[in-house]
């Protein structure tokens, strides 16, 4: 069974840094996609950032490109989220999630995932 928990959410004030972390179990990284989605409050889900493990490509929206950056830990199967500058506009639920169809981050949504985590909330105050 694959399983996705996310970890590494909280409160902080704006202009902080959190680093979310996603540890994977029952699946062995390979040619896929792991990443990340947020829901703020009254808002749709939206695509934050993703990699391919296996190559290092990556995708992030515009929004957080240049905060936020995205990396894996192959060995022990984990994902990372680092969140600079963070802002109060960041405030969401952080979902991982994996997909084993898509290879292209770049076309990362929601549509390609085929496994969620629980979520993580962080909140960033003003």
């Amino acid at each position: 069974e694959v399983q996705l928990v996310e970890s590494g959410g909280g409160l902080v004030q704006a202009g902080g840094s959190l680093r979310l972390s996603c540890a994977v179990s029952g699946f062995r990284f390979d040619d896929d996609v792991i990443g990340w989605f947020r829901q703020a409050p009254g808002k749709e889900r939206e695509e934050v950032s993703a990699i391919n493990p296996k190559v290092q490509s990556t995708y992030y929206v515009d929004s957080v490109k240049g905060r936020f950056t995205i990396s894996s830990d192959n060995a022990n199967y984990m994902v990372f989220l680092q969140m600079n500058s963070l802002k109060p506009e960041d405030t969401a639920v952080y979902y991982c999630a994996l997909s084993r169809r898509l290879l292209l981050p770049r076309q990362w949504d929601s549509t390609w995932v085929d496994y969620w985590g629980r979520g993580t909330l962080v909140t960033v105050s003003s």
